[in-house]
C-alpha cells in the first residue's frame, strides 16, 4: 500500500489512492495505520480520488478510531495538495464531493495555500442534529461533570459544539472534550471547540475532533466557531482563526457561507507493509 503524508498546521492526514491501493480499507487496518507506535501515525486517512457524478473528484474521510466523517476542512487542502502534486488539477478551481456536501476548493502559491469554499452554516438542531424540539442553538447551557458551559451548536456538514468560557486551554480541551463528544443529546457525536474571541477579526480556538480527539488544528471547526462568534455579534465577517498549530483564514459570506485559507506541508510518501497489520 502507498501512502502519502501531509500536514495541514499540525493536523496530519495520510492519503491513500484506492486505485493504488485495489481494495477498500477496513476498520482494523485503518486504526493501525493511524497509530502512532503500531503504525504510520495521523489525524486520519482521505480516500481519493475516486468517480464523483457531481463533482471532479469524490474524497472519503476516516477517523483515527475507524469512523467515517462527513467533512474535514484541513483534510479537504490536504487531499487538494495531494491532487495538485500529482497532476490531477492545476490552480483552475474544482470541486471535490465529500458525506457533508460538495466543495469548490483551488490552489495557491503552488500548492502551499488552499482556498476552500465549505458551504454554510446552519445552527439548526435538525441539521446538527441536536435532540430535542427543532430549534436555533445558540445560548444553551450543557451539564459537564461539576461544571455548566454556555455553548450553540452548529453544522457545516458535520456537527460541531462551541464552548464559551471565559478562558480556554488544552487542559480543558483534554478534560471536558470526549464527555461533550458523546453526550447524548448530540446523536451522531460533535466535534467540540473551546472559543475565546480576541477582538473583531481574531479568535482563539482549542478542539476536541469527534473520532481522533485533541487536534492541533481543525478547518470546519474553525468555520463553526468563526461562524458563532459571527452570529453572537462579537466578530466581523473576516476573522483569523488562532488554533495551536498556526492560523486560517476564515470570510463569511451571505447565509454563512464560508471561504477557509490556509496552509498545506508535504511530509513524506512510502510504501506500508502487510506485516504492519498481523497480530501481535
Amino acid at each position: 500500500m502507498t501512502f502519502y503524508k501531509y500536514h495541514a498546521l499540525g493536523n496530519d492526514y495520510i492519503v491513500m489512492n484506492p486505485a493504488e491501493t485495489g481494495s477498500e480499507l477496513t476498520t482494523q487496518e485503518i486504526q493501525t495505520i493511524c497509530h502512532r507506535n503500531f503504525g504510520v501515525g495521523s489525524d486520519g486517512i482521505l480516500w481519493g480520488p475516486s468517480e464523483s457524478t457531481a463533482c471532479d473528484f469524490a474524497l472519503r474521510i476516516y477517523n483515527p478510531d475507524g469512523s467515517e466523517a462527513e467533512k474535514s476542512g484541513n483534510g479537504l487542502r490536504i487531499f487538494s495538495r495531494y491532487l495538485y502534486d500529482h497532476g490531477f488539477v492545476t490552480e483552475k478551481p474544482f470541486t471535490v464531493q465529500t458525506l457533508g456536501g460538495n466543495v469548490r476548493c483551488q490552489i495557491q502559491q503552488a500548492g502551499k495555500q488552499v482556498e476552500v469554499e465549505m458551504g454554510t452554516v446552519s445552527f439548526h438542531s435538525d441539521k446538527i442534529p441536536v435532540a430535542g424540539a427543532p430549534r436555533e442553538m445558540i445560548n444553551e447551557s450543557i451539564q459537564v461533570g461539576d461544571t455548566t458551559f454556555r455553548y450553540c451548536a452548529a453544522t457545516i456538514g458535520n456537527p460541531h459544539c462551541v464552548i464559551l468560557p471565559d478562558e480556554i486551554s488544552e487542559a480543558m480541551a483534554r478534560k471536558y472534550g470526549p464527555l461533550i463528544e458523546t453526550d447524548p443529546r448530540f446523536p451522531n457525536r460533535t466535534n467540540v471547540q473551546f472559543l475565546k474571541v480576541l477582538d473583531r477579526n481574531n479568535i482563539q480556538i482549542e478542539i476536541w475532533e469527534r473520532g481522533a480527539g485533541y487536534t492541533l488544528a481543525s478547518g470546519s471547526s474553525s468555520s463553526a466557531a468563526a461562524s458563532v462568534a459571527r452570529k453572537l455579534g462579537l466578530c466581523d465577517n473576516n476573522i483569523t482563526v488562532h488554533s495551536p498549530g498556526g492560523v486560517l483564514k476564515i470570510a463569511i459570506g451571505e447565509n454563512y457561507a464560508i471561504t477557509m485559507t490556509g496552509p498545506v506541508t508535504r511530509v513524506s510518501e512510502g510504501e506500508i507493509f502487510e506485516e504492519m497489520f498481523e497480530k501481535r
